[in-house]
């Protein structure tokens, strides 16, 4: 039993006084993992055979199913490595701490999910402070075993004991080889980490810290907590984004709430918001970058839409077969003063159909029908054009392309900008879009909502009204049949009898988009690369201002001369979160070893002096190394021989090709780790901030050693 459960290197730890009860707990462990993930496929396959599916039995049914193939996706995710470890209170039994809560058939608790209260001693409790605990055991595991293992004692029981070798175990299990996607590390948390994980969702929450920290760490698990403990988004009731620098990013945390028994949590790029963003090119030009960035730029939008929802000067004639119609310029005005305020424009050309046509339909004669008539308004071509000129259906991308090839309108639009600036805007190629224009395009496309929407809603319209229209003959023949005319009249005309006829629920209903929110929390990382324009992208889609924000002054890339404070009062966060802003800081370096941070820490702060630079908590035992970039090869390839770690190319392409090699930029390697990072040709990021900025990114990428060739 031993050899399946643990494999242990130290033979002192293996001594059966320290792990039996181990082996027994996690042996039920794995056994009620497999029980339940039988029950759950036979659920899910005797949930599949229903067949009765009249009312909502079909809705319920397919419910069911979702919620047990997550079940099952969830449990098939497990194996013994569920187990974090234990918490020895100081009175009562031993309780097992697991990234899922589990329980027997009895109702034993087996593991206790990791986020309940009962649970944060075992990421919480310190020397100072044990919480009422008298041991804490760590597991640290590999294919499917406790490799190692750790305790740490709180009751001052200097006795001596194989396990108590917290902070060596603790530190080697830092240095374990890393993979090409990030994995949960919730068994090697710490107090501040696990402080920022629990803290309240209300407002914003600042996580600042240097590379190692465990920034990206926090936010991800902090996600996990809150879908389980906050009551606006548990059980699916309101969802949470995740914001990453880059694609690349994504697929490296893609697996970490997974393992944590969360699916369906939103992740994407900014860029990604916009259809196509994701290939657009940077923009190359820094002052045109700069201007786009702004919130004032962002603001022009709404004047460019409002643009186009000002009533004509002239009437229109309205020529129909029961008769001309007039709409004066004082009746446009009332038709558009009728559409709600905030109604996207796209969305809102069905209010302003409604307004037109009440308008006519009280200049009517009485012995028309009112219904006959608006069926026939709703097909009239005149009608149709007039609208179409007095309100058109518009597309971001024609929006904003008019903004980069008509200086009048962005004159108009944005007032504030100088002469130069206006010329610096305008574009050759309008639509050559860059990542600059994305806050843009998604700022008109709030704006405007779907012009198809517009159209197929028009068409809804127009089928209903004629449904209404044959429904109403229908009365009318059952009316002149009927013995009791008088009370049929009565019921048949009555609205709500009038709308359960017409049954208009298989007309168009507008499909909201996934990303556009909102949120109930949204968590970004790499923050200090965010925009002006860009953060306005985050507080349209997060209404309650619920956000945790990840990032470091001292790898931004544009320079970060202000405080984290000023920056999110400027771009408005500081309002949306009511003035809800709490910062945990963090210090301790635990990816990169004091070698490389040896080398790193200077370099960043001789172009930042101000620059935060985390302490590294250990040592490699690797120096970093130098050497010629015609070596790069050979140096990759040795290594990939003897170790079986990741390594990232940084500066340049590397002819090795192996699954374990990534080749990036500064730029797309934030946010990831690999075990050997070698930069080539540091000088060639130049000698500007950025340049500073990509250098120290490239050097902590490292878990274990750095080669820089030149």
């Amino acid at each position: 039993m031993t050899s399946t459960v643990f494999r242990l290197s130290t033979a002192a730890k293996a001594a059966p006084g320290l792990i039996d009860a181990d082996i027994a707990h996690l042996t039920r462990v794995a056994a009620r993992i497999v029980e339940q993930t039988a029950r759950t496929t036979d659920d899910l396959a005797a949930a599949r055979r229903v067949t009765d599916l009249r009312g909502g039995a079909g809705v319920e049914r397919d419910l069911e199913i979702r919620r047990l193939e997550t079940r099952l996706r969830t449990l098939s995710r497990l194996g013994a490595d569920v187990v974090l470890g234990r918490i020895d209170p100081l009175d009562g039994e031993p309780v097992y701490i697991g990234r899922i809560g589990l329980s027997d058939t009895d109702g034993t608790t087996l593991l206790l999910d990791w986020r309940t209260p009962d649970a944060a001693p075992f990421f919480a409790a310190t020397l100072a402070d044990p919480r009422g605990l008298a041991n804490r055991r760590h597991y640290r595991w590999a294919s499917g075993a406790i490799v190692d293992y750790w305790d740490e004692r709180f009751t001052g029981d200097d006795t001596a004991s194989a396990a108590l070798d917290a902070q060596s175990a603790f530190i080697a299990s830092l240095g374990a080889s890393r993979s090409s996607t990030m994995q949960s590390v919730l068994g090697t948390i710490a107090a501040d980490q696990d402080a920022a994980i629990r803290a309240s969702s209300r407002g914003v929450l600042l996580v600042d810290g240097g590379p190692g920290t465990g920034k990206t760490v926090v936010a991800l698990h902090r996600a996990a907590y809150l879908l389980y403990s906050d009551p606006r988004m548990q059980g699916g009731r309101g969802r949470i984004l995740i914001v990453g620098p880059h694609r690349p990013y994504l697929a490296y945390i893609s697996d970490v709430l997974p393992s944590l028994g969360e699916e369906g949590v939103a992740a994407c790029t900014l860029a990604e918001t916009v259809d196509g963003g994701d290939r657009f090119p940077v923009e190359t030009d820094p002052g045109v970058a700069a201007l786009k960035g702004t919130v004032a730029m962002v603001a022009a939008i709404e004047p460019a839409v409002t643009f186009y929802e000002e009533p004509p000067r002239d009437g229109t004639d309205i020529d129909t077969d029961y008769g001309d119609f007039w709409l004066s310029p004082a009746d446009w005005a009332e038709a558009i003063a009728a559409v709600p305020p905030g109604t996207p424009h796209n969305e809102a050309r069905g209010d302003l159909w409604a307004a037109v046509l009440d308008i006519l339909i009280d200049t009517i004669d009485d012995d028309l029908d009112p219904t006959v008539v608006r069926a026939e308004l709703s097909r009239n071509s005149d009608l149709h054009r007039a609208i179409s000129r007095v309100w058109p259906l518009i597309e971001p991308e024609d929006l904003v392309s008019d903004l980069w090839s008509v200086p009048a309108y962005l004159r108009r639009c944005s007032p504030g900008l100088t002469p130069s600036e206006v010329d610096l805007l305008q574009r050759e190629n309008p639509t050559a879009w860059t990542v600059s224009d994305v806050p843009l395009l998604d700022t008109a496309a709030r704006r405007l909502g779907d012009s198809g929407a517009a159209r197929r809603a028009a068409a809804a319209r127009s089928e209903s009204a004629e449904r209404r229209r044959v429904m109403d003959s229908v009365v009318d023949d059952l009316i002149d049949a009927a013995d009791d005319a008088g009370s049929l009249v009565t019921m048949l005309r009555a609205e709500d009898i009038a709308g359960a006829i017409v049954d208009d629920a298989d007309l168009y209903r507008a499909e909201p988009d996934a990303l556009a929110g909102p949120f109930a929390h949204i968590v970004v990382d790499e923050a200090q690369e965010l925009s002006d324009a860009q953060w306005q992208m985050l507080i349209a889609r997060c209404p309650s201002g619920s956000m945790t924000i990840v990032g470091d002054r001292a790898q931004a890339r544009d320079g970060f001369t202000e405080s984290w404070a000023d920056r999110l009062q400027r771009v408005g966060l500081t309002r949306a979160a009511l003035g809800e802003i709490t910062t945990r800081t963090l210090t301790v370096n635990y990816r990169t070893p004091e070698e490389i941070m040896a080398v790193a820490g200077p370099a960043i702060t001789a172009a930042l002096p101000d620059a935060s630079v985390p302490s590294a908590v250990r040592t490699s035992g690797e120096p970093v190394r130098f050497g010629a970039a015609a070596d790069l090869d050979t140096i990759v390839t040795a290594w990939l021989a003897d170790d079986n770690g990741t390594v990232c190319v940084i500066g340049a392409s590397t002819a090795v090709v192996d699954p374990r090699v990534r080749t990036l930029t500064p730029v797309t390697a934030k946010g990831l780790e690999f075990d050997l990072v070698v930069l080539v040709r540091p000088e060639q990021f130049g000698d500007e901030i950025a340049g500073a900025v990509d250098r120290y990114v490239a050097m902590t990428r490292s878990t274990r050693e750095l080669v820089v060739l030149r």
